[in-house]
């Protein structure tokens, strides 16, 4: 069989490396792919967002499954559209991709479904966004553009003047375009994040291994949010008891919920949680694996992937056995480029990949690189994601870490204390 991965990150690189291992695969396409996707698969020089091209490719090559890693093309449909065309693939349709595309989508949905939440008010211009900030008594809140800002549409605000200005950056000065057109206000909730994700065939619902993401750009969570400086897997704050709990009572209402307004989801629920004092909230929805937690979990995951989502895609989840896992953790090290999240230079040539592959237990999966001539260079703002396998997290962190160590370009950055939350939960040392 054939495959397409569509997308260019680092969650894309993961995919192409995972379903490339697969005895039912024997090409993995991707479009348009980066550098290291070219290593582990083949490149397709056709943009995510071009529908009618990726199309017509599929049908050319005769694709058995097309897997669709980011978001905006969910948004914008493209599975109505292969599917229409008789092709399998894994991903949301138009209608469930809401989940992720609107947050005051979302939000209906977990009201109809009685999902725990932060509660929140939707705002559709500047003056009544305002007017409410105004009128309530100086408290911590969080601002969010309703629609697609590539993970940096919220703000964290702890006092009035800061919801202000955010709003305004929404509404007036438009930072985020048509996303922050619409905008929600919703409490703040204490805790710490997790990143819950499952594989959904419509009816039936397989939650992977727990994550958890860095979204702060610097450490100890300071600084602005950034689309994931890093993540580990397993996140030992998740129980299984406290699994059960989030199954029960918030993957499986939303499902039915969106069934029971005639929206079959099928694909990745990716629920990004808040662990409060109260049980776990949720922060938001997206409708696809998350980067950069796709790459410790299928890092750890021992079954078939192509299989898995091949299921999926045919709605069939319900007749495979359980997932197996391995039982080392995983941890990914996002590496970026001087100036992300903000402003940062592209083409800047990358050294020292032989020398992170020579170390055991790891691979660095790219996310923003490409090709020129004979030598990968950076072209985005989170670069490479350093992933090791460990007998413990922090041994994980420290071969991570020891690979991030062999790989230089100018500029080059990270995070130091990427799954530090998981040591602390465990109560382990930092070194092993």
């Amino acid at each position: 069989m054939k495959v397409l991965v569509i997308g260019q990150g680092g969650r894309e690189h993961a995919l192409v490396w995972k379903l490339k291992q697969s005895p039912l695969v024997n090409e993995v396409y991707c479009a348009p792919g980066n550098a290291g996707t070219a290593l582990d698969g083949i490149n397709v020089d056709i943009s995510a967002t071009d529908t009618d091209r990726l199309l017509k490719f599929a049908q050319k090559e005769q694709i058995g499954l097309t897997v669709v890693g980011p978001e905006v093309p969910l948004v914008n449909g493209l599975v109505d559209i292969f599917e229409a065309a008789g092709l399998k693939v894994f991903g949301p349709s138009k209608k469930a991709a809401q989940l992720e595309g609107s947050k005051a989508f979302a939000k209906e949905i977990m009201r109809k479904a009685n999902v725990p939440t932060a509660e929140a008010k939707v705002f559709y211009n500047v003056d009544d966004a305002l007017h409410f900030i105004d009128e309530r008594e100086e408290i911590a809140l969080v601002v969010k553009a309703d629609g697609l800002a590539s993970g940096k549409g919220v703000t964290v605000c702890g006092n009035r003047h800061s919801a202000t200005r955010a709003i305004k950056e929404c509404f007036v000065d438009q930072v985020f375009g048509e996303a922050g057109q619409t905008v929600l206000i919703e409490e703040m909730v204490y805790g710490q994040e997790v990143s819950i994700l499952a594989i959904v065939d419509g009816q039936t619902i397989i939650p992977l291994e727990t994550s958890q993401d860095h979204k702060a750009a610097y450490d100890d969570d300071q600084g602005p949010n950034t689309g994931g400086m890093g993540a580990y897997s397993p996140a030992p704050l998740v129980t299984p008891e406290l699994m059960d709990v989030i199954i029960d009572k918030i993957l499986v209402p939303t499902v039915h919920t969106l069934r029971r307004d005639g929206i079959k989801f099928r694909g990745i629920l990716y629920a990004g949680l808040m662990i409060t004092a109260q049980g776990p909230k949720v922060l938001e929805f997206n409708v696809r694996f998350g980067d950069p937690e796709a790459q410790p979990l299928l890092m750890r995951l021992k079954s078939d992937l192509a299989t898995v989502l091949l299921a999926a895609a045919e709605g069939k989840l319900a007749e495979l056995p359980p997932l197996e896992w391995t039982a080392e953790p995983a941890v990914c090290v996002v590496m970026a480029a001087e100036g992300y999240p903000g402003t940062y230079r592209k083409g800047l040539p990358i050294r020292g990949f032989a020398e992170a592959a020579a170390l055991p237990n790891v691979k660095v999966f790219h996310a923003g690189t490409t090709q020129h001539g004979d030598q990968i260079v950076t072209d985005g703002g989170r670069v490479l994601g350093v992933t090791a396998l460990g007998e413990s997290i922090p041994d994980a962190k420290r071969r991570a870490y020891e690979a991030v160590k062999c790989i230089r370009w100018d500029g080059a950055w990270c995070r130091k204390d990427i799954s530090d939350k998981a040591r602390k939960q465990l109560k382990e040392p930092a070194d092993e």
